[in-house]
């Protein structure tokens, strides 16, 4: 019997935020050190399934099934390929540094970390691991339904609770609106999808594995591809139902911005790829270029609005949604390169904007604003922030020799080849993106530091930097070694266009 390595990475933080809050409530430090000790052994786990991950072999790897409800046919089937691997090590990666930043730092000035209740966050904040998790490994659309569903709830108790006292009551309603509006819509399809089944085979099934050659009409994908593909893609913050994000960004406290901007809009771009593209590929066929098109905007008006923002979080809630407009741009390529780049891409931003949210969460613990035009100065007092603000920087510009590059360049060449006049438009962003980043560094990091500052802010704490140094290893390895992950999304390419080949 082989180790049964997804369903333990997938239980894990449930089991962990179970153990967490039998820990007494004034022991905040145990607390700590338990959620940091299950998001160590959680991302060992996800690093073992990225490296034992089969290339040679390709397709479904790690595959366990456990019976539940067999007269329904609803399993706990869980099964990795090389699109899912590597959200798997994101997730993980993200789990990881997000736990450190919320350590806290005991220095008078600075409120840093979480303070307020740590046992409670670190609970919620585990909960929504654990739907994460659960989507990137199901195979059953019935589970995959059930952990995206788990992953959107503690995301309002996260933030009402411990966000930005201004605005998180308002941001956290808007998001929940949102997320549940699109995934009722996709519930419906996907409802759908599992009784048009059984009247083709006779099998009541939410195996996906299966449904891939259920043989749905023409006339049925083109009918229900957009709502469950747009369904899904609210969560990926998808123009013009991206309007929830920056706001949910802005309002979450740091750990939550990583994991909603890092592991969570992927999980909406996973779903709808996962679920409208490779169950549903010739509804995909006759909708892309709607898909495009509204992708394309995505990219260039998410960094047109980012470049104004005047809050720094603002401005990189915006950024997201900018970039993850590129991994629907990707999708709807429907040929190798865009794909490839998109599959890198989500990798490559989920780092990027955990990174992102990381710096501008300790900036404003120490400054206590987080308008642009009140920060200056920040590389004399934080120099190993500043330099993770930039490596960041040269990502989100899609910089050669970083993550950034090597995921973006693929995504242009697929639209290329699909209609140019898009990839020309889209490209504007890249501009766009280099002005706002380099603007922000040279006035945050860079420009003179206010009076009010002299004396009182401190330097970033040991974890912190170790949670700025993780990230950044990730990007930069990619960038100077893409083997590193470009073969394994190539696999799970493969499997993405074999099924729009049979498709067509």
């Amino acid at each position: 019997m082989n180790f049964p390595v997804l369903s333990v990475i997938t239980f894990t933080p449930v089991v962990a935020a179970v153990l967490i809050l039998l820990i007494h409530a004034e022991r905040k430090n145990e607390t700590r050190a338990v959620a940091l000790a299950a998001a160590v052994f959680a991302l060992i786990l996800s690093c073992w399934v990225y490296f034992g991950y089969d290339q040679a072999a390709g397709g479904y790897q790690f595959i366990e099934q456990y019976n539940w409800l067999p007269a329904l046919g609803i399993s706990l089937y869980f099964g990795v390929d090389g699109m899912s691997t590597p959200l798997i090590l994101l997730t993980g990666v993200v789990m990881f540094t997000g736990v450190l930043i919320s350590w806290g730092d005991d220095h008078p000035h600075v409120m840093a970390g979480i303070q307020d209740r740590p046992r409670e966050f670190f609970a919620f904040l585990f909960i929504l691991a654990w739907g994460v998790f659960g989507v990137f490994v199901s195979l059953d659309l019935f589970m995959l339904f059930f952990f995206y569903e788990i992953a959107v709830f503690p995301m309002y108790l996260l933030i009402a609770i411990w966000g930005w006292v201004v605005t998180r009551e308002y941001a956290a309603m808007k998001l929940t609106l949102y997320l549940f509006v699109g995934s009722v819509i996709s519930l419906v399809g996907v409802l759908v999808m599992y009784w048009v089944q059984y009247q083709n085979t006779g099998v009541l099934s939410f195996d996906m594995l299966a449904m891939e050659s259920a043989g749905f009409s023409k006339t049925f994908q083109d009918i229900w591809f957009l709502p469950v593909f747009l369904g899904f893609a609210v969560l990926a913050g998808i123009w013009p139902f991206h309007n929830w994000s920056p706001d949910g960004h802005v309002a979450a406290p740091t750990a939550v911005s990583m994991f909603h901007a890092g592991v969570l809009m992927k999980l909406g771009a996973f779903a709808a790829l996962r679920v409208g593209i490779m169950l549903l590929p010739q509804g995909a066929q006759t909708w892309s270029w709607l898909i495009m098109l509204i992708a394309a905007v995505a990219v260039v008006y998410g960094a047109y609005i980012a470049f104004v923002q005047v809050d720094f979080k603002y401005m990189v809630g915006f950024s997201s949604v900018s970039h993850m407009g590129l991994v629907i741009l990707g999708f709807s390529t429907l040929n190798r390169q865009g794909l490839l780049g998109a599959g890198l891409q989500m990798f490559s931003h989920g780092v990027m904007t955990a990174l992102f949210f990381a710096v501008v969460g300790m900036i404003y613990d120490r400054a206590h604003t987080r308008q642009i035009p009140e920060l200056g100065g920040m590389s004399r007092i934080m120099p190993f922030a500043t330099v993770g603000f930039i490596i960041g920087g040269l990502v989100s510009m899609g910089m050669p020799l970083f993550s950034g590059f090597v995921a973006e360049f693929p995504i242009f060449m697929g639209v290329w080849n699909v209609q140019w006049l898009v990839a020309v438009i889209a490209s504007i962003s890249i501009v766009i993106t280099a002005a706002y980043i380099m603007r922000n560094i040279r006035q945050v990091f860079f420009g003179e530091l206010p009076e009010k500052f002299e004396g009182h802010l401190t330097d970033v704490t040991a974890l912190d930097k170790v949670a700025i140094a993780t990230l950044c290893l990730f990007m930069i390895v990619i960038g100077l070694f893409p083997n590193f992950m470009v073969p394994i999304v190539e696999e799970g390419v493969e499997n993405v266009l074999r099924l729009l080949q049979g498709g067509a």
